[in-house]
């Protein structure tokens, strides 16, 4: 399809860049007003006006007059019901995420990579407590600062893996947050030696993680396997005392997927 005559190629390139801004900003945030998107975007009022109408028609969007609040709309959620790039990878996962769930008492998530967030699209869940901590599904986190982003970076090429983490600025969400870029490289390297990244504490207070990566035979299935538990439950063998638990149901995940296993070194107590 060609467009009208009288919109310039650049002109609509970047009148789409911002409606996809607007729709990931509304997704993450919930309920955003006007001037909220203004601000986070850094859009011009007439542009922002022009855009939140088209999106509002279309059903991408709802607006609440009461409110003057914006939220996705009915065909936000038709889309994403379309998508099943991750369907086979979580149907051959999710008995295996239930298995370990109720074999540790904790919290299994499988996430992807998505630029620089892992994105988690299967979590199983079976603690005496009831905490999940840090992901439900569809939620997208800071791949630096969580155990399954540094699993999934370190499962890139060393110079890729830089290159995402040189051209978007990270967020230090907490103190422990690491954004230094010299100390990420390392801890993916570290994580790429070892076959499985940890996060101590880095995204969430009282939470800990630990993940691997799955590799199949032909190259990367950039998903990743994590256990996240309270800090509270950990012992001081962690994450030596849960890992290999980890590594057989993420080795099992493999098998079913046709892929190969990958070496992980476990932790001596």
């Amino acid at each position: 399809m060609q467009l009208p005559s009288s919109i310039p190629l650049a002109q609509s390139v970047k009148s789409a860049d911002r409606a996809l801004a607007i729709v990931d900003l509304v997704a993450a945030k919930g309920f955003v007003s006007f001037t909220d998107i203004l601000t986070a975007l850094d859009l011009p009022r007439s542009s922002a006006h022009g855009l939140l109408n088209t999106l509002h028609k279309a059903g991408w969007l709802e607006h609440d007059p009461s409110t003057r609040q914006y939220s996705l709309g009915l065909r936000a959620w038709q889309v994403g019901q379309m998508y099943t790039g991750h369907n086979h990878i979580a149907n051959a996962a999710k008995p295996v995420l239930d298995q370990l769930a109720l074999t540790l008492g904790e919290t299994v998530q499988l996430a992807r990579l998505d630029g620089l967030e892992s994105a988690y699209f299967a979590i199983s869940q079976h603690s005496s407590e009831g905490a999940l901590f840090g992901s439900s599904v569809g939620m997208r986190l800071a791949a630096h600062a969580t155990a399954p982003g540094m699993a999934l970076l370190s499962n890139l090429e060393p110079m890729e893996a830089a290159r995402r983490l040189a051209n978007i600025p990270e967020p230090r969400l907490i103190n422990k947050t690491v954004v230094e870029l010299s100390a990420l490289r390392e801890r993916i390297a570290l994580a790429k030696s070892r076959g499985y990244a940890i996060d101590d504490e880095e995204y969430l207070v009282g939470s800990r993680g630990v993940a691997v990566p799955l590799t199949s035979s032909t190259g990367n299935v950039n998903t990743a396997i994590s256990v996240t538990m309270p800090s509270s439950r950990t012992t001081d063998r962690w994450p030596a005392d849960i890992l290999l638990a980890l590594v057989e149901a993420a080795q099992e995940v493999r098998s079913r997927l046709g892929a190969r296993e990958a070496s992980i070194a476990i932790p001596r107590p």
